[in-house]
């Protein structure tokens, strides 16, 4: 087994200018996020998602992201959860992709608010029934006896909804509205490529920095 500290990798695959990059960092991250699908990444949606609780500790999950638009970046999941009660707290959060085939980091910071009830019936509603029972049958973060406990759990969700569940009470949709992006390209001699977003003019405009690596 190679030893972890000799691990090396040099990036050589693109380069991130100032010239060549968007404006507008959402457009940048639109450009990024169809590349890696048209790629045909391992899940090119998957996002670390880091939040940080009434006890200041740190935690980070993946979650997919499910919407994006002006105002932001949306996923849903349950809201009992422990990143739930931690954005309850504490609506500041940050989102990471690493896009590891493309050599490719975006980095968004921001605050997080909960999406329209409309919005989360529409995306509940949408997605498969196994899945939607499954949001009823899983109380996401707290300990349970065994696997056997949660099969049950679907399983009598199952039989109570059959077809159509509804949208559980504690299950819905987040959205992150950011205040500042990193854009990361892997360079050789780890002379990374590293833009930066920050808003300005009380968040009416974007600042793109460049940031050394």
């Amino acid at each position: 087994m190679n030893k972890l500290a000799d691990l090396r990798k040099s990036y050589e695959r693109a380069e991130l200018d100032e010239n060549a990059s968007h404006a507008d960092p959402v457009r940048q991250f639109e450009q990024w996020l169809s590349e890696a699908i048209q790629a045909q990444l391992p899940e090119p949606n998957a996002m670390t998602l880091a939040t940080v609780g009434s006890d200041l500790r740190p935690s980070t999950r993946i979650v997919l992201i499910k919407g994006l638009d002006e105002k932001g970046i949306i996923w849903y999941t349950n809201y009992t959860s422990r990143k739930g009660i931690e954005l309850a707290g504490n609506p500041y959060a940050s989102l990471q992709f690493h896009w590891v085939e493309l050599e490719r980091v975006v980095r968004i910071e921001g605050t997080v608010e909960k999406v329209s009830d409309a919005d989360s019936d529409a995306y509940f509603n949408s997605r498969p029934l196994d899945s939607r029972i499954g949001a009823w049958a899983s109380p996401q973060s707290q300990v349970i006896a065994s696997r056997a406990t949660l099969v049950a759990s679907a399983a009598r969700y199952g039989a109570q909804f059959l077809l159509n569940p509804p949208r559980p009470p504690h299950w819905g949709g987040y959205r992150l509205r950011p205040d500042r992006w990193e854009f990361w390209q892997g360079r050789p001699s780890r002379l990374h490529d590293r833009l930066r977003y920050r808003t300005e003019d009380a968040g009416q405009s974007w600042l793109r920095e460049r940031l050394a690596p």
